[in-house]
């Protein structure tokens, strides 16, 4: 069965090739579905936003679609950047310039925990959705560490790992990421939905 991820992402897409494709899941990006959609993500929540994501894809390919949304949550900041993480600061600014403004954001702050959140959502064209989600915590530190990864990676420091995600191997990353979480959550979500069909 195929199944468009509402990304053109590589990363995003090799990472569900490679689990979906255990359960006979062909995923291919919007590229290669020959649309090129990107809705508005006015969401309040990472599973509104990744929903209107899929939605999108889906009304566009006519094949089912899978969209990840995901951002930082900060104890100390109310929850910020959330769901505006990608949008932190606002446009035109570089993923440097996004944590720099986070690390001065935190100053004086002695609660340092955090959590990356990831929701992965498919939809399908009769209309069934299924969704999943997956965390994973850690803290802020007061300076970047690392130069891997991509977004506030090198200011995310996880403890069970002793490393900044900047610091972190492909596969340290995906053993404790939260896309890594969510994917696994949503696997036998989907696995069991397909069954049925």
């Amino acid at each position: 069965m195929k199944f468009v991820l509402a990304s053109n992402n590589q990363g995003k897409l090799l990472e569900m090739r490679e689990i979906l494709s255990e359960i006979g899941v062909e995923v291919i990006s919007q590229r290669e579905a020959g649309i090129s959609v990107e809705p508005e993500e006015n969401g309040t929540t990472f599973e509104e936003n990744s929903i209107i994501k899929a939605r999108a894809s889906c009304e566009a390919s006519g094949l089912p679609a899978i969209a990840d949304d995901s951002g930082l949550v900060v104890c100390a900041l109310g929850g910020e950047p959330g769901v505006y993480s990608a949008r932190y600061g606002g446009d035109g600014l570089s993923d440097t310039d996004r944590y720099t403004l986070l690390l001065k954001n935190m100053e004086g702050k002695t609660d340092r925990s955090a959590k990356f959140v990831s929701c992965i959502s498919c939809v399908f064209p009769n209309g069934d959705v299924i969704t999943a989600e997956g965390e994973c915590p850690g803290e802020i530190l007061h300076a970047p560490k690392g130069d891997g990864g991509f977004g506030y990676d090198p200011v995310f420091f996880v403890k069970s790992l002793g490393k900044s995600m900047g610091e972190m191997s492909h596969e340290e990353k995906n053993s404790v990421s939260h896309r890594g979480n969510a994917i696994r959550a949503f696997y036998p979500k989907l696995r069991d939905y397909l069954k049925k069909l």
